[in-house]
């Protein structure tokens, strides 16, 4: 934008010098003059400054989301397929939503019902594949390892709902960890030892790389198709599962 208005304040002082002077004006006229010009004709003007904003946040909206959209055709596999991440519904489902999540975050929690409700919404014709970000580190790390830990004993979904039901981040510590384990029928002295085990850790640091990879911000982050839906924006999810179900 700068380098646009600097020739406009070069060509207006061109314009604005008689012809058989402009140049030798051109090329005395020094870098002060021109940033005078530009200055001038910007305070003259200020809405070419809310114009040209508009254009630079709606071309790099585009370019970000040709380059979301090339990442994820670069990892549709581990994106989509990986047999070891814990789903909700049926396989073959026309449609596959994965959730990136932290259970830390509260649009998360808030969007927990919605989310496992999406196989039966659908008939069938969804699917819901989780992968762990915990973005806020520290305990919301345990929980993801205490959750795939748990999936070793065939409670990932049990667990994961248990953890995103907490109600006040201050509520998730180790001890309620192994609580809610405990009441749902895990045995919590495996689930701790499958949480320091090299394929849960390694489970979890791919889901974090995926996440980098995918340039995932933050959470709730759903992907459908070749759509990154950012937040919990339902209207947005929903357009996109109908219209991968349409497709």
């Amino acid at each position: 934008m700068i380098r646009n208005l600097l020739a406009l304040g070069a060509m207006t002082a061109i314009v604005l010098t008689p012809a058989c002077a402009q140049e030798s004006r051109v090329a005395t006229t020094d870098r002060a003059e021109i940033e005078q010009i530009v200055r001038e004709y910007i305070l003259a003007n200020p809405e070419i400054i809310e114009e040209a904003i508009v254009t630079l946040t709606e071309k790099q909206r585009i370019e970000t989301a040709a380059a979301q959209k090339e990442a994820i055709g670069d990892h549709k596999d581990r994106l989509f397929r990986l047999a070891s991440d814990p789903s909700i519904g049926p396989d073959d489902a026309k449609v596959t939503v994965v959730e990136f999540f932290d259970y830390r975050c509260g649009f998360c929690k808030r969007s927990v019902d919605m989310v496992q409700g999406l196989p039966k919404a659908y008939d069938g014709n969804v699917r819901v594949v989780f992968k762990e970000l915990p973005i806020f580190g520290g305990i919301s790390e345990t929980a993801s390892l205490a959750a795939l830990a748990a999936g070793k004993q065939g409670k990932y979904r049990e667990m994961h709902v248990a953890l995103m039901g907490l109600k006040s981040n201050d509520d998730l510590t180790e001890k309620k960890i192994d609580e809610i384990a405990s009441e749902i029928g895990i045995s919590v002295k495996k689930m701790r030892a499958d949480m320091k085990s090299m394929d849960i850790q390694k489970q979890l640091a791919d889901m974090k790389a995926l996440g980098r990879d995918l340039q995932v911000g933050g959470t709730p982050g759903f992907f459908v198709g070749d759509t990154h839906i950012e937040g919990a924006d339902t209207d947005k999810l929903t357009a996109a599962i109908k219209a991968e179900l349409a497709s």
